[in-house]
């Protein structure tokens, strides 16, 4: 295929520059924290599942979500319905979870928008909204689906969106897709920020957008700082909590619940996929904002809604992070440890000052090659490398999990140490 012969050039030109990327399958393992990486056991450092939360399906756990379904779909109506024409058809619909007839679905089949609108998606999004303090909820089949949908809704070719340096690349691509003029202002510089607003036309509306969490440098934004001006220069501000969902908050509602400012910023994103341990995203706010949302976000009118046994999954997943606030203080102990010894130890961790913790290498092949002898030692810690981050700061990301035990992060960091000596990052 001679035609497609410049992709080849592409790739060499990736390799040589040391940022060329290829899959890898990983198993998770029966020790809690490890994973089975191109056939070894490892300790897993590199994921986002911070709350180590499993979700086994089983009988049990299938006879609770068919009794969940039944009731929520009979107050919605549904499930007597559907009984009435099982019964009048002879269908062996019943058979699951009478007496409503309402079976488990693994697909919804359509947009929310067509038929894909189980109750089962409405109800938890009443309920994941009283939980976040804001009026409404709406979920997405994922946290870039989000990004990219809400951002182009509410910014158009005539409006200006200010968004973080460090921002996630779903946001980055949400505000290419919005046509909107972009001012991307320095990583939580908030002066830098206020100069760009101050001279913003104040007819246009204006976006600003902040992950909470960056998710490559473990730094939170001030967000404090960030209402203040959003609310000076009326600005709408949106704060994605991909990476603080779940972490921080009495009951892990985020940063904005941790600092009370829920009702200040105007839209909350985040994902079930991290500290959750499930997937799938929202976006919670106003209730006008969400019906804006629902006739404007073509990531999610345009989408296949989210399996209704899933949304069982995530609710199931947001039952125990509300309950069992020794996972986010065991993380974030366990990270404060991890940073403090590597500080210690003499490794640049930049800026990290939650779970995230980045031992920051700077040259793409040495990070590489770091990255191959933690593989080798036993630890799955994977190099981070331009453009996901800025040139010359390659770096491994740490991500202790709050179920790791203390002898397995002790070992990684006597390994993580050894290592650094050897290729003379510290």
């Amino acid at each position: 295929m001679d035609h497609l012969q410049w992709m080849r050039g592409e790739l060499d030109r990736l390799a040589a520059a040391g940022q060329a990327r290829a899959l890898t399958e990983s198993a998770p393992a029966r020790r809690e924290g490890w994973i089975i990486r191109n056939g070894r056991s490892m300790l897993n450092l590199a994921s986002n599942h911070y709350l180590g939360l499993h979700h086994e399906v089983n009988e049990e756990t299938l006879s609770r979500w068919n009794d969940y379904a039944d009731r929520i779909r009979a107050e919605s109506g549904s499930g007597a319905e559907m009984a009435a024409t099982a019964g009048a058809v002879g269908s062996e619909a019943g058979k699951f979870g009478e007496p409503g007839g309402s079976p488990i679905r693994t697909g919804a089949t359509a947009s929310r928008l067509i038929v894909g609108g189980d109750p089962i998606l409405g109800s938890f999004e009443r309920e994941f909204a009283a939980y976040k303090g804001t009026e409404a909820c709406l979920l997405f089949g994922s946290g870039f689906m989000a990004n990219v949908g809400i951002i182009s809704a509410l910014a158009g070719r005539n409006d200006l969106i200010f968004s973080d340096k460090y921002n996630h690349a779903s946001i980055v691509d949400g505000a290419i897709l919005s046509r909107a003029k972009v001012f991307r202002y320095r990583n939580r510089d908030m002066n830098h920020l206020e100069q760009l607003l101050r001279k913003a036309d104040p007819a246009k509306h204006k976006l600003v957008v902040t992950d909470s969490v960056f998710s490559m440098d473990g730094s939170i934004a001030p967000l404090r700082e960030l209402v203040e001006l959003k609310e000076r220069y009326g600005a709408m501000l949106m704060v994605d909590e991909a990476h603080s969902g779940g972490v921080f908050g009495l009951r892990g509602e985020g940063l904005a619940g941790e600092l009370g400012l829920a009702q200040r910023v105007d839209v909350h994103m985040g994902t079930f996929s991290k500290a959750y341990g499930c997937y799938g995203a929202y976006a919670a706010g106003p209730a006008l904002m969400i019906d804006y949302l629902i006739n404007k976000a073509r990531s999610l009118i345009y989408s296949t809604a989210l399996p209704p046994m899933l949304v069982y999954a995530i609710r199931d997943q947001w039952n125990i992070i509300r309950t069992e606030g020794w996972r986010r203080d065991a993380l974030l102990g366990k990270a404060d440890w991890l940073r403090g010894e590597l500080r210690s130890a003499g490794f640049d961790t930049g800026d990290s000052e939650c779970h995230i913790v980045p031992v920051i290498v700077g040259d793409n092949e040495r990070s590489l090659v770091f990255g191959s002898k933690l593989q080798e030692a036993g630890i799955a810690a994977v190099p981070i490398r331009p453009p996901t981050v800025p040139e010359g700061s390659a770096r491994i990301r740490l991500t202790p999990m709050a179920t790791h035990r203390d002898d397995d992060l002790r070992m990684a960091l006597d390994t993580i140490v050894s290592i650094g000596l050897e290729l003379g990052v510290i």
